[in-house]
């Protein structure tokens, strides 16, 4: 049997407020890029992507989720970290159940493959491509 590559299933949540989006900052270590992404994670074999996306936010941020709606499949090929990646990518759009995550400056969390940096960002900055929000095509659901 070969090692090959697999294709990852994730999942993300958009969460608006306003004219912002709820997204962490991210580094590629390798080409020293910062990029963003709104939070999720990785769908688990016999897992529903709704439900992973709930388990993700719980995992991440303690935060419960509410007015689930799926958007889209996205389909995200890219390199990171000098490896190549390929990513299927369920999105919904949801809110937050405690507001108090409306108010927040930042947020603190952490994963297996890091610690990161959540908040609000202007949806203009990325827009106007200041900014780099992945995958590239999420931007069309802002």
């Amino acid at each position: 049997m070969t090692d090959k590559a697999m294709i990852r299933v994730i999942v993300l949540g958009l969460i608006r407020s306003g004219d912002r989006i709820f997204v962490a900052e991210c580094e590629d270590p390798v080409k020293k890029d910062i990029f963003y992404r709104a939070l999720g994670g990785g769908v688990e074999f016999g897992e529903r992507s709704i439900d992973a996306l709930q388990r993700e936010f719980r995992e991440e941020i303690q935060a419960e989720l509410t007015n689930i709606k799926y958007l889209a499949c996205l389909e995200n090929v890219f390199i990171y970290n000098g490896k190549a990646g390929h990513e299927l990518v369920q999105l919904y759009q949801c809110d937050f159940v405690d507001s108090k995550f409306y108010e927040l400056e930042s947020l603190e969390f952490a994963e297996d493959c890091g610690n990161f940096t959540a908040f609000w960002m202007p949806i203009e900055r990325f827009r106007s491509g200041e900014l780099r929000l992945v995958p590239e095509d999420f931007i069309e659901y802002c």
